[in-house]
């Protein structure tokens, strides 16, 4: 097992490096850069956003305007030298190869750099914004298996009941509705919307939380996670549901089920004793996916909706305000935390299932 590890870690590093290749290689045709943002900041075209670079106006006070080309959209009336300083401060002077490169060796030490338009370093709005995915991906995953693991395997066992069938039902619906959708729902039903006023809809605490005794904190926490969460978790607990029944549907119809009821086992001892090990396999491997969704993917409109400020709003406005810094960190941050995951979840099936060994085969 020790040198399957080693595979795996070591091939963590092409893969890493193919991933912010091919990213930064799409980011270089990609209009719109930072340069063009704050070409059209300082010409009044751009959007009045705080994102934006500091000091645009002292620029462009600084050198004025020229009648010049350049390669720049919209850069037509701006001086060369005002140019040249937004491509040296944003690192545009450099080869993009160098620039590469340069970025690579940072990340591999943990240094991601500042952000473009934020008077901040990458890392530290990466933790300022942390607790909300945090908070949101770690429920997630903890309502969607506690709920849905038992309720498959109670489908499985009760397959083509009446139960089986209306729970199938209220399943397909919620994996049909888009989380995003139903969040709307939830906020026009419950958050000031058209009918009641129960619930907050922005950010993650009130703005009074330090001020509050540490049962009121955890009371305002999950009174402001409620509508975010439900909505959330409509779809992940469908599919998690779902495959949970036919991997024990499957696992039921083997032979060594048949072995182990007619050695007199109870269903109780034969599901939880024999079943259990082999159908959760398939479960597990769908574990990497679902954890990083529900930290980034998963939540990304959530957030913007409910107005909860992390991780994948985050990503969503460094993209739309073309932050480079921030768009790369949380890309390799992910990436990497994603294939370190999906090695977690193969030494999980080693645990589970010993008859399974990744020593004997080609990675």
């Amino acid at each position: 097992m020790g040198a399957y590890i080693l595979r795996r870690l070591l091939l963590m590093i092409p893969t890493m490096v193919g991933i912010m290749g091919i990213s930064f290689l799409v980011i270089q045709f990609a209009p719109g850069g930072p340069v063009e943002q704050v070409i059209a900041q300082l010409t009044g075209q751009g959007d009045s956003a705080d994102q934006r670079l500091s000091g645009g106006g002292d620029l462009l006070n600084q050198f004025g305007a020229d009648e010049t080309s350049s390669k720049y959209r919209g850069a037509q009336g701006l001086d060369p030298d005002l140019i040249r300083k937004l491509e040296v401060q944003f690192g545009f002077d450099k080869p993009p190869l160098t620039r590469f490169l340069d970025m690579m060796w940072d990340y591999i030490r943990f240094d991601f750099g500042e952000s473009f338009f934020r008077n901040t370093t990458v890392i530290d709005l990466i933790i300022e914004k942390l607790p909300v995915s945090v908070s949101l991906g770690v429920w997630i995953l903890l309502i969607s298996y506690t709920i849905s693991i038992p309720l498959g395997i109670r489908k499985a066992v009760r397959d083509g009941s009446t139960f089986d069938i209306w729970t199938s039902g209220v399943i397909v619906i919620g994996y049909a509705v888009p989380s995003f959708l139903f969040g709307i729902l939830l906020i026009v039903l419950f958050a000031g919307g058209s009918f009641f006023d129960w619930f907050p809809l922005r950010g993650l605490v009130s703005d009074n939380f330090a001020e509050l005794t540490w049962w009121e904190k955890i009371i305002d926490y999950f009174w402001h996670l409620t509508l975010p969460l439900i909505a959330l978790s409509l779809s992940a607990f469908a599919t998690t549901t779902l495959l949970t029944k036919n991997s024990f549907i499957d696992e039921i119809k083997k032979q060594y089920v048949v072995t182990a009821r007619a050695k007199g086992l109870s269903e109780r001892q034969v599901l939880y004793g024999h079943v259990f090990r082999n159908a959760m396999l398939i479960v597990i491997a769908g574990f990497p996916g679902a954890f990083i969704s529900a930290f980034f993917t998963g939540s990304l409109l959530i957030e913007n909706i409910f107005s909860l400020d992390g991780l994948g709003r985050l990503g969503y406005l460094s993209i739309v305000n073309r932050d480079y810094p921030v768009v790369f960190a949380t890309l390799y941050i992910f990436s990497l935390m994603g294939l370190f995951v999906s090695l977690i979840s193969d030494l999980i099936y080693t645990w589970i299932d010993p008859r399974i060994d990744f020593e004997r085969r080609d990675v």
